[in-house]
């Protein structure tokens, strides 16, 4: 396994999840990392990228999701804040070797992970 989500969860609406992405086998300070989520019934939706120290947001989330990495531990981070019932989707990670919103298929990534379901539900 290259990429592997973490934290997702039922939370309410206005709370909080950090999710992780833990990567093996190759290094992620090299890639741009991205998370991207699908909801029920639709496509792939571009959600954050890290790349080369800076984050890159969707209008959707900014303001209220924070990405960043810990290279020691190989992993990305989302922390997700605020969180709103049409948040809920299933998030997955996804590494390409330069910076890549478009994405169509996880496909399109060089490695993905095989996602986390985020509910956000009263």
């Amino acid at each position: 396994v290259q990429l592997a989500e973490s934290g997702g969860g039922l939370v309410q609406p206005g709370g909080s999840l950090r999710l992780s992405c833990a990567a093996s086998e190759f290094t992620i300070s090299t890639y741009c990392m991205t998370w991207v989520r699908q909801a029920p019934g639709k496509g792939l939706e571009w959600v954050s990228s890290f790349y080369n120290g800076r984050a890159y947001y969707a209008d959707s989330v900014k303001g209220r999701f924070t990405a960043s990495t810990d290279n020691v531990k190989n992993t990305l981070y989302l922390q997700m804040y605020s969180l709103k019932p049409e948040d809920t989707a299933v998030y997955h990670c996804a590494a390409t070797r330069f910076y890549y919103i478009d994405f169509r298929s996880l496909r399109d990534a060089q490695y993905s992970g095989p996602g986390t379901q985020v509910t956000v539900s009263s």
